[in-house]
């Protein structure tokens, strides 16, 4: 199983409009964690930006999740970009060297 990282560019209102918002973002990010596609989720802090941590054979299932996304699709996220993550350590790595 391989790992992608779904990296959100946060609007500078973001905190503000939200809450609006969240219970839509967060029922679908159960939903993708029920299915085993979304591992963990979260803003960083200063919250400029969000990482969504996915597994899977492919970016597929990140990049249809931020399709769906109200946080995208409503502006509160200004851009959004999937990266592989090549995981080597830790419990749940794809690869070890």
């Amino acid at each position: 199983m391989k790992h992608f990282l779904l990296i959100y560019t946060l609007a500078p209102d973001y905190l503000e409009r939200r809450a609006a918002l969240r219970k839509e973002h967060l029922d679908l990010t159960r939903e993708a964690a029920d299915k085993g596609e979304l591992l963990l989720g979260g803003a960083l802090n200063p919250p400029d930006e969000a990482l969504l941590l996915f597994a899977g054979q492919g970016p597929e299932a990140a990049e249809a999740f931020a399709r769906a996304d109200p946080y995208v699709t409503q502006g509160l996220v200004t851009e959004w970009r999937v990266r592989e993550w090549v995981t080597v350590a830790g419990k749940g790595a794809a690869s070890e060297p």
